[in-house]
């Protein structure tokens, strides 16, 4: 598998990620012996990029993860997140990303993936009552130490970044990009190209709207998966935004592909400074997500589906308004 550098810091990983949330949490019921199947089919295909978060179980993820990699964790890359307020009952009551949580959620995510470093450590949401130099000083501390190699900042704005990596070189964005999620072209995505940011897509596949088997939201309900509760699965949203997959359906046959090989095909195009990282729990879609790789996308493929996916097409809010509170929306000075 080809490999993509993202940032200008030496960070190097496989052209595709494999995003492990849903193995734990999110996404309905989990079948751990078919996740650990999973990341080892990864490996086999030529993934070296696996992400992690505390707060996926919360905390069950990150030791799924290093029972899985075993004595293979020199090979790859781990990505881990911090920055969410967990309870004891691991609710999630809001943000932290004071100092003390950075190096309390360092120390207990190095112990749970057992081992001594973390190759990119990003904050998971930034926080809006701690100044973004004060958490990236403390992270930047983390580095000098040799727990972790390279930062990361999660939904951030283009003013935030830029105020981050005057503390400390920011090697990686993580944020949601994909043909229904669009809102980082604009301000987001020049930023980081112009600071030297790489970019990581999570959802490139929007939770699974784009691969052509999504179900309604009822279909969801009572069975821990949190698709239930978002906009773009409810009633005339989930609709009108199947209606837009008709169109890489159609790319789709003609190349003998699948809905949601085009649609990573198309994020993969947008430069070599992008990674997606879909996620999955079943080898099944993962090798169908490893063959976008070698998809190419014609001239009129491509015109066809930015017409269609223009930004601001798809149907509803990717967030219901609890969770869209914890994005980083850009200030007025």
């Amino acid at each position: 598998m080809e490999s993509r550098h993202l940032g200008t810091q030496g960070l190097t990983v496989s052209a595709l990620g494999l995003g492990c949330m849903g193995m734990s949490w999110g996404y309905g019921a989990t079948d751990e012996a078919e996740s650990i199947a999973t990341i080892r089919r990864a490996l086999e295909l030529g993934i070296t990029f696996f992400d992690t978060a505390e707060v996926y179980g919360p905390y069950i993820n990150e030791r799924l993860l290093h029972q899985a990699l075993g004595s293979d964790r020199e090979r790859v890359i781990i990505a881990s997140k911090f920055g969410f307020k967990i309870e004891a009952d691991g609710a999630i009551s809001g943000v932290d990303s004071t100092p003390t949580n950075v190096r309390r959620a360092c120390d207990a995510s190095l112990e749970r993936l057992g081992t001594d470093y973390i190759d990119l450590f990003y904050q998971h949401r930034v926080d809006p009552a701690v100044p973004i130099e004060d958490t990236v000083g403390a992270m930047a501390d983390l580095v000098r130490a040799g727990k972790v190699r390279y930062l990361g900042l999660s939904e951030a704005s283009a003013t935030t970044l830029e105020r981050a990596n005057r503390v400390h070189p920011i090697s990686v964005l993580q944020s949601e990009y994909s043909l229904f999620e669009r809102g980082l072209e604009a301000e987001v995505l020049p930023a980081c190209r112009r600071l030297g940011i790489g970019l990581v897509p999570y959802s490139p596949l929007g939770r699974g709207l784009l691969t052509g088997t999504a179900r309604a939201p009822d279909a969801y309900q009572g069975a821990g998966d949190f698709r239930a509760a978002l906009p773009r699965f409810q009633g005339e949203n989930f609709e009108l935004n199947l209606r837009l997959v008709d169109t890489l359906a159609q790319i789709a046959k003609r190349h003998e592909a699948t809905t949601a090989q085009v649609a990573l095909a198309w994020l993969l195009w947008q430069g070599d400074d992008i990674v997606p990282i879909p996620g999955t729990k079943r080898r099944r879609w993962l090798e169908e997500n490893v063959g976008a790789l070698s998809l190419s996308l014609t001239d009129e493929d491509l015109t066809g589906i930015e017409q269609t996916f223009a930004p601001g097409a798809t149907a509803g809010e990717r967030y219901a308004p609890s969770h869209m509170r914890f994005l980083d929306q850009p200030k007025d000075d």
